[in-house]
């Protein structure tokens, strides 16, 4: 299924694995590249050179074009692109907004630029400042998510720029993809469901916490770092809702040295990224520290596998899904899907005109 995404990144299948955190190393980017789907290697958990080695891992595995998601307001983004230029990377995805001089920096190398927005006017302005496409996340999707729905947000971005877009955000099969097409997008992402295949390297235990999942279970809160982030409900996400700013700053400064071991960050870098984040939002010091080091909530699950001491980001389709797929057979299987699904409208929009055509009547 040829879409402007597929043509603009070199994929034979309009599908994105978004760069999900201590999920999306070079084992599932390489198994979704070569099943012909846009794999997203996730690098905010990485050190620069750690990153550099994750990229030439993917490259050892297959040659199928791949991405890598960046944080765009990390203070060593810029040697984090130029690995990206050097290492020859197709794709470059944004949490947050780049900068209009990563954007040019990027595209002057031949690397495409891929934003991620939660709402139009984001979407306007990364678009302004030269991004190739962007990816549209609806309230639906796991992780840090807004309140609009895709079924909303994305024909608003659709009609607003001249880019290809990709809806994120509640997609899982063949159906979800011929919707999103529908509305005019040129392809989906998805986290969970990538998330959820027999190539991802999140412990089985997890695994099995997510498929047992219904909607019910997946609740958005600003208990962990004072920000919507949807996940799956459990006794730590209710612990943190009940806890004091006292306790919820002793675990914060706890995580947060956790955090600088295994990234080698700095308690200053630390600081500045929490002013950063602070600025212009109503978050106390602990959920400054806490979002400073959620990437630590999120290894202790999907690294070590403890659900009791981590969080599990998860969309509210995971209340859809119930097996374990590779990434082969995923990709196979919404393919297979969305032809089905496809033929289905043509034979419904032809049935009328067949009928009333007299050489398919006689």
């Amino acid at each position: 299924m040829e879409t402007a995404l597929t043509r603009l990144v070199g994929v034979r299948h309009p599908l994105v694995q978004t760069g999900m955190g201590w999920v999306a190393g070079p084992r599932l980017v390489s198994a979704t590249a070569r099943a012909g789907a846009l794999g997203i290697l996730a690098s905010a958990t990485m050190t620069v050179d750690q990153l550099r080695d994750a990229v030439k891992e993917v490259r050892s595995r297959t040659t199928a074009p791949f991405g890598v998601n960046l944080r765009a307001d990390a203070a060593d983004a810029g040697d984090r692109v130029r690995v990206l230029v050097e290492e020859g990377v197709r794709v470059a995805s944004f949490a947050l907004a780049p900068s209009r001089e990563l954007i040019t920096e990027l595209k002057e190398a031949g690397v495409v630029v891929l934003p991620s927005v939660g709402a139009r006017r984001h979407a306007e302005k990364v678009v302004a400042w030269g991004a190739d496409a962007v990816l549209v996340q609806g309230g639906e999707g796991g992780g840090h998510t807004g309140e609009v729905a895709t079924t909303v947000l994305l024909p608003q971005v659709v009609d607003a720029v001249d880019v290809p877009v990709v809806a994120a955000g509640g997609f899982c099969d063949g159906r979800g993809l011929v919707a999103a097409l529908a509305y005019g997008a040129a392809g989906v992402a998805m986290g969970t469901r990538f998330l959820l295949t027999s190539d991802s390297t999140v412990p089985d235990a997890v695994k099995a916490r997510y498929l047992a999942a219904t909607v019910r279970d997946v609740t958005v809160t600003r208990a962990v770092d004072g920000l919507p982030h949807r996940m799956l409900r459990s006794d730590l996400v209710d612990a943190l809702e009940r806890a004091g700013r006292v306790r919820a700053l002793g675990q914060a400064v706890r995580r947060a040295a956790e955090l600088r071991r295994l990234t080698g960050l700095t308690w200053r870098g630390m600081l500045r990224d929490g002013r950063a984040l602070r600025h212009g939002k109503d978050l106390s010091w602990s959920q400054v520290l806490l979002a400073a080091n959620t990437p630590t909530l999120l290894r202790a699950a999907m690294v070590d596998g403890r659900t009791d001491l981590g969080v599990m980001a998860a969309g509210q389709v995971t209340g859809l899904i119930d097996d374990l797929p590779s990434c082969a057979e995923l990709v196979e299987r919404v393919m297979a899907e969305a032809e089905e699904v496809l033929g289905r409208l043509t034979l419904m929009a032809d049935g009328p005109r067949a009928a009333d055509d007299p050489a398919t009547s006689a």
